[in-house]
């Protein structure tokens, strides 16, 4: 049993900040990897980032590289998004999950390679 809970979306304004969280249950150290996906209205579900839980290797789609920034606390099983002089095309419901297998770079792209998933979380971005 793996079960993700997401938290810390709301409303913003243009250039501010917010910081989600994915609390973990279950065997979270069994994962190779957690990821943060995205869905806007009316769009695919797209890949935000990505931190391995072991070694902490980081990837981060070119969309929020260098606004955003995932972490992990391996003693509390969360992973973190902290996210940075936020866009209105950010908006968006968030996604935690997890995947078992080894990916690199675009191969942790597709959302069916990852076997679990949170109830996602909203971030609205105002203009």
């Amino acid at each position: 049993q793996v079960q993700l809970v997401e938290s810390g979306g709301g409303l913003v304004q243009a250039g501010g900040s917010l910081t989600l969280s994915c609390t973990t249950s279950g065997r979270a150290f069994g994962s190779y990897a957690w990821a943060w996906f995205r869905q806007a209205p009316d769009k695919e579900r797209e890949f935000v980032a990505i931190i391995s839980w072991r070694a902490g290797v980081r990837y981060y789609a070119d969309s929020v590289k260098g606004r955003f920034t995932i972490s992990r606390d391996m003693a509390k099983t969360t992973v973190t998004l902290q996210m940075l002089r936020l866009k209105p095309e950010d908006t968006a419901i968030y996604y935690c999950a997890s995947r078992n297998d080894y990916c690199s770079g675009y191969g942790c792209y597709a959302t069916n390679e990852y076997n679990y998933w949170g109830q996602g979380t909203q971030v609205t971005v105002s203009s």
